[in-house]
């Protein structure tokens, strides 16, 4: 087959940790005779510099042309002066909005050989296999009315946060499609006691589930679930919820497992075309230093190859190579622990390409 693959390593960290995954993909691709044909530009900050604007036209044109997208990470305070609309998080957002990317799969998966390096007991989060099923392009983030405003001499701001019954049901079934292939148990995260649109995210989600009548549904306040995630994270299995609420617990589900750095992701349009990231930022603070995790972009490649292009067999190589290599002891500094081997992030990248054999 042959596939149009678009790559945008983005700020800080990113052209560091995107160069080790291409490496990888090009490995996969010389054992599995993929066929691609990769192109790159700049999205963020990147193109702002570039362009003058966080996602060009052009760049929103070859995104739309590619049949996945694979992006490294947005944003730094090199740009926090800037117009706010002008911000690379908003470039993050536009592209995800336009290529209709409305499913954001999180997988927050406790590799065993990294037991201690969680901050919570082993025992706790030892097999933990979580996945977050994210909606992506609606909610607070995308609401309007949204703005600044004076009012008897006092600053103030808002946000909306609405969705569509439409909105909701399309990332419901995929949570429940996803739970279905799992252990056919969906949890769906809200503050319907509190918040207008939460209520109506569960009554949309209890009628889509009677579809699913092999999946048990329970609900969960955000609040309630963010203290379950370290109390009890095993009892769930796949979790459901808006936007925001997402966004916040799919970082603090990555913590369980070690490190951030270790957490791929997927943000899938209707017919699974999808763009790849690690679910990790930029890291500016260590950007150009040559130590940053790319595991988490390695595995990204990973759910493209299963997702957009239906590649598993190439997919699970990858997968058990990053095993193999935490089975010999190397580690970046976020992973590190007493007895481990610490390596940099060109060395870390080197060590899947030979694991891949």
């Amino acid at each position: 087959m042959s596939k149009r693959i678009l790559v945008l390593p983005g700020d800080g960290i990113g052209p560091e940790i995107m160069a080790e995954a291409v490496k990888v993909l090009e490995r996969v691709d010389a054992l599995h005779g993929l066929g691609y044909a990769l192109e790159y530009d700049d999205l963020g900050g990147a193109a702002y510099d570039r362009y003058g604007t966080p996602l060009a036209d052009e760049t929103l044109a070859r995104a739309r042309a590619a049949d996945a997208v694979l992006l490294g990470a947005v944003g730094g305070p090199k740009w926090d002066a800037i117009d706010p609309a002008l911000r690379p998080e908003r470039g993050l957002l536009k592209i995800r909005s336009q290529l209709g990317l409305f499913a954001n799969l999180r997988p927050a998966l406790q590799y065993p050989q990294l037991a201690d390096a969680s901050t919570l007991k082993p025992e706790v989060v030892a097999g933990l296999d979580v996945l977050i099923v994210r909606e992506l392009t609606g909610g607070i983030y995308f609401g309007a009315p949204r703005g600044r405003e004076t009012v008897d001499g006092q600053r103030k701001a808002f946000d909306t946060l609405p969705y569509s019954e439409g909105e909701i049901a399309r990332i419901a079934r995929v949570g429940f499609d996803m739970a279905r292939v799992r252990a056919k148990k969906l949890c769906s995260v809200d503050k319907a006691n509190v918040l207008a649109s939460s209520q109506l995210w569960r009554e949309v989600v209890e009628e889509v589930a009677k579809d699913y009548p092999d999946v048990a549904l329970s609900h969960m306040y955000v609040d309630n679930a963010a203290m379950q995630l370290v109390r009890a994270p095993k009892q769930f299995d796949v979790i459901v919820t808006d936007n925001m609420f997402g966004d916040i617990l799919s970082d603090q589900a990555s913590m369980l497992t070690g490190s951030i750095g270790m957490l791929p992701s997927a943000s899938l349009d209707a017919d699974n075309k999808g763009m790849y990231e690690p679910s990790h930022g930029s890291a500016p603070d260590i950007a150009g230093q040559g130590v940053a995790n790319p595991l988490a972009t390695i595995l990204s490649v990973a759910m493209m190859l299963r997702y957009s292009f239906g590649q598993a067999d190439a997919a699970r190589r990858i997968e058990e190579a990053v095993g193999k290599v935490l089975d010999q002891g190397l580690r970046t500094a976020d992973i590190w622990s007493e007895g481990c081997t610490r390596v940099g992030t060109r060395a870390m990248g080197d060590a899947v390409v030979a694991a891949l054999g």
